[in-house]
């Protein structure tokens, strides 16, 4: 049986929307760098498709086995090319997606099931060509947008889809990173001294900081921590002083993240983080 809990990851509204045949054509599935989205959006598609153990996924059936090893010819999957999505690969998709499932027929629960890594770097052209898949899609088709922040996503695009946020789920993330946020934020949780970790919290950073990945890691687990203090401090009587400290993190990580998505530097982006949540 503990295989099968690893297989159900999938939230309650989904598992009963599966059984009750009432899933929705589009879904932005957002979480941040550190959460496996590619990972629960095949457990998703296992959901969907699985006869045994419908709206989980038994994970050992010979359809959950096939889409486990890829091999599944009704899922398409879209990676981003260094930086992002290619126009190239959402005109293939949407041909593929124009055509019925191969597996299993649509009246027998076939269904083509397209799943986009990074979906909130697709140019404007792309995703403005992507409406037509959203707005007239074949019958039994699901799209699965994986985006770190749908701001980057047009409205008409999210208007046409449903969202599963995985930032609260129980899904693992590296302890590396939790350790190097950790670090940090007790350095400078100390009223009077939270200027004066500046250079200690600065040589972390130095030493972990292995390019943009890392950098994205760095600030997911800060955000995760930042918020985690925030939850116990609102159930205690912290004074004011740290809440406005928690709050200033949180907003210092996402100011550092967009940063680095419009190129500023890493090591730049994240010591200017360390000045902001200093004070």
């Amino acid at each position: 049986m503990a295989g099968k809990k690893a297989e159900s990851r999938i939230p309650e509204r989904i598992t009963k929307a599966i059984k009750g045949n009432r899933l929705s054509h589009a879904y932005i599935i957002e979480g941040d760098e550190l959460t496996e989205k590619t990972k629960f959006a095949i457990d998703f598609a296992k959901a969907i498709l699985c006869k045994v153990d419908p709206g989980i996924g038994c994970g050992e059936c010979k359809t959950c086995r096939m889409i486990s090893e890829g091999t599944y010819r009704d899922i398409y999957l879209v990676t981003k090319d260094e930086r992002s999505v290619k126009d190239k690969d959402i005109e293939e998709l949407q041909e593929r997606l124009a055509k019925l499932p191969i597996e299993m027929g649509v009246d027998d629960g076939g269904r083509n099931i397209a799943i986009v890594e990074s979906a909130d770097t697709m140019t404007t052209r792309a995703q403005n060509r992507f409406l037509k898949s959203l707005e007239e899609p074949q019958p039994g088709t699901v799209i699965m947008l994986l985006s770190e922040n749908d701001e980057s996503l047009l409205p008409t695009i999210k208007s046409r889809c449903q969202k599963i946020h995985l930032y609260e789920t129980d899904l693992d993330y590296d302890e590396n990173y939790r350790s190097i946020a950790r670090a940090i934020i007790d350095m400078f949780s100390g009223r009077n001294k939270r200027k004066a970790y500046f250079f200690e919290g600065k040589r972390i950073i130095e030493e972990n900081l292995k390019g943009r990945d890392s950098a994205l890691g760095i600030l997911d687990a800060l955000e995760r921590e930042f918020r985690n203090d925030m939850l116990s401090v609102a159930n205690s009587d912290s004074a004011t002083e740290d809440i406005l400290f928690l709050k200033r993190g949180i907003e210092a990580v996402e100011g550092a993240r967009k940063d680095i998505r419009y190129n500023v530097r890493e090591k730049y982006a994240l010591c200017d983080l360390l000045l902001k949540i200093g004070g």
